[in-house]
C-alpha cells in the first residue's frame, strides 16, 4: 500500500501557513467592530452622492479612471441601471463580420460587436463569419419565445394541493387579466401546474416582446401571486413568488426541449474547399472531433453539447446591454456537425434559452445603444433579429473553434494574439 507523505499534504495544503490553531480561530471568527469603510448610504445617483463616495475612494484609486469625463456628461443616463453608482468599467470592444444571416426576422450581413478582455476571441468568431458569409450565409430559424416564472405553495397535504390546482384551472382567464394589467407590452401565453407532494410549482410563461422580460415577467406574476393568495379557497401553509423551477439563470436541462427567453436553431453547409482553405481541415476530421467531444461532454454531465456558446454570448450581451449574468442558461443548446454525400460540412446549432432584448434593461445606455445601431438592431420590432444573430453567431464560433483544434492551432493562435 502506498505511504501518505504527510509534509508534502501539510505544505500543499492552504493551511500550512497557518501557524497555531489560536491564529485560525483568531482569523475566522466574527468581529462586531464597526467597519473602517463605508459609502453614503443612499443608494442614488445625485452629484452629491457620488461626491460623497469618491470622498472616500479617491484615497485608493484615480477618480478619472472610473469616472471619466464621458461618464461624467451621461451618468444621469445610469439611474435606472445601477444602485450606489461612482463610474464606468472600460471594456474593449471588436468587431467581427460581416456575418450574413439569412433569417426569418435578421436578413442581412451584420457587423457584430464584442466586448472582451479575452486576445483570440474576436478574431476567432470574425474567421468563423467570413467563412460562414463566404458559403451564402447562416440560415436561422426562431421557433419558440416566452419567459417564466415559477410561484411554488406548499400544503398540508396531497390533498390540499389537488384542491388547489381543481380551483387554479378554473382562474386562468382571471390570472391573464390580472398579469397583463401591469404592462402594456407582455402576454401571458401559458399557464403549467406541477404537482410534487403537498407542493405546487405555477410556470407561468409570458410572451414579452422586444424586452428581455425578467422585471416585467416577475411584476406581472407578483401581482397573480397577490391574487391567489387573497382568493384560494386552499391557504397555503407558505408561499413563494418563485419556486426555482424558471431556470432563471441557471443552466437546466428543462429548456433544451422547450424554451425560456428566445429558441433559436440555424445551420449552414460550407463547401470543403471552403474548410480546407480557411480552417486548413477537412469536414471528415471536424466531424470526428464533434463525435469525440460529445462523448466528453456526457462523461462531465453537460447539459447539452457545445464547444463555447458562452464566449460569443457574453461578448455580445456585454457590447449591447444585456443581462451579462443570463448567460449562465443563455449558454446551453446542441451544436451539431456532419459531413454531407458531397463531402462538405454540415453544421448547426440549437440554443433554447437566448436571453436578448433591444428596448428596456441597458440597450438605452450610451454606448450599448451605440453597439446596437451598428447591428441596426435597436429599438421596438427587433429582438426577434438580434435572438437570431446571436444563434449565428454562436455556429461562427464553434466552426472556427473546433477547425483550431483540428488544423493544431488552437494554442498557437492564442500565444500569439495574447502574447505580443
Amino acid at each position: 500500500m502506498p505511504k501518505l507523505n504527510l509534509n508534502r499534504a501539510r505544505n500543499s495544503s492552504p493551511f500550512s501557513d497557518v501557524e497555531s490553531g489560536e491564529k485560525l480561530q483568531s482569523a475566522l471568527e466574527p468581529k462586531y467592530n464597526k467597519p473602517n469603510k463605508k459609502i453614503c448610504l443612499s443608494a442614488g445617483l445625485s452629484d452629491k452622492h457620488l461626491q460623497r463616495r469618491w470622498q472616500v475612494l479617491e484615497s485608493m484609486t484615480e477618480k478619472e479612471l472610473l469616472l471619466d469625463s464621458f461618464t461624467q456628461q451621461h451618468h444621469q443616463a445610469y439611474s435606472n441601471n445601477i444602485e450606489h453608482f461612482i463610474g464606468t468599467v472600460n471594456v474593449p470592444v471588436g468587431l467581427a463580420g460581416p456575418l450574413r444571416v439569412n433569417g426569418l426576422f435578421a436578413n442581412d450581413d451584420f457587423l457584430v460587436p464584442l466586448a472582451t478582455t479575452e486576445a483570440a476571441l474576436v478574431a476567432s468568431y470574425n474567421r468563423g463569419a467570413k467563412l460562414i458569409t463566404a458559403s451564402g450565409g447562416v440560415s436561422t430559424l426562431l421557433i419558440n419565445e416566452g419567459v417564466s416564472r415559477t410561484p411554488v405553495f406548499a400544503f398540508q397535504s396531497l390533498s390540499e394541493s389537488a384542491q388547489f390546482v381543481s380551483w387554479v384551472v378554473t382562474q386562468y382567464d382571471m390570472f391573464r387579466t390580472v398579469a397583463e394589467s401591469t404592462t402594456n407590452h407582455g402576454k401571458l401565453k401559458d399557464i403549467n401546474v406541477n404537482i410534487e407532494g403537498n407542493h405546487v410549482y405555477l410556470v407561468f410563461e409570458y410572451l414579452t416582446g422586444d424586452a428581455s422580460g425578467q422585471n416585467m415577467v416577475t411584476i406581472a406574476t407578483q401581482n397573480v401571486f397577490v391574487y391567489i393568495l387573497e382568493h384560494s379557497p386552499i391557504a397555503p401553509v407558505d408561499a413563494f413568488l418563485d419556486g426555482n423551477l424558471s431556470g432563471d439563470k441557471k443552466a437546466n436541462a428543462y429548456t433544451l426541449r422547450s424554451v425560456r427567453g428566445k429558441k433559436v436553431s440555424a445551420d449552414v453547409t460550407i463547401p470543403a474547399e471552403l474548410v480546407e482553405q480557411h480552417l486548413n481541415t477537412t469536414p471528415a476530421a471536424m466531424v470526428k472531433f464533434g463525435k469525440m467531444n460529445t462523448v466528453g461532454g456526457l462523461l462531465s454531465g453537460s447539459i447539452g453539447i457545445n464547444a463555447h456558446y458562452a464566449n460569443a454570448l457574453t461578448a455580445l450581451y456585454i457590447a449591447c446591454g444585456q443581462d451579462a449574468a443570463c448567460v449562465a442558461e443563455s449558454a446551453i443548446g446542441i451544436t451539431r456537425m456532419d459531413v454531407t454525400p458531397n463531402g462538405d460540412l454540415y453544421a448547426s446549432v440549437t440554443l433554447p434559452n437566448i436571453m436578448v432584448g433591444t428596448v428596456g434593461g441597458g440597450t438605452g445606455l450610451p454606448t450599448q445603444k451605440a453597439c446596437l445601431d451598428i447591428l441596426g438592431l435597436h429599438g421596438n420590432g427587433k429582438a426577434k433579429a438580434l435572438a437570431e444573430v446571436a444563434a449565428a453567431l454562436c455556429l461562427a464560433g464553434e466552426i472556427s473553434i473546433v477547425g483550431a483544434f483540428c488544423a493544431g492551432h488552437f494554442s498557437r493562435a492564442h500565444h500569439k494574439l495574447a502574447r505580443k
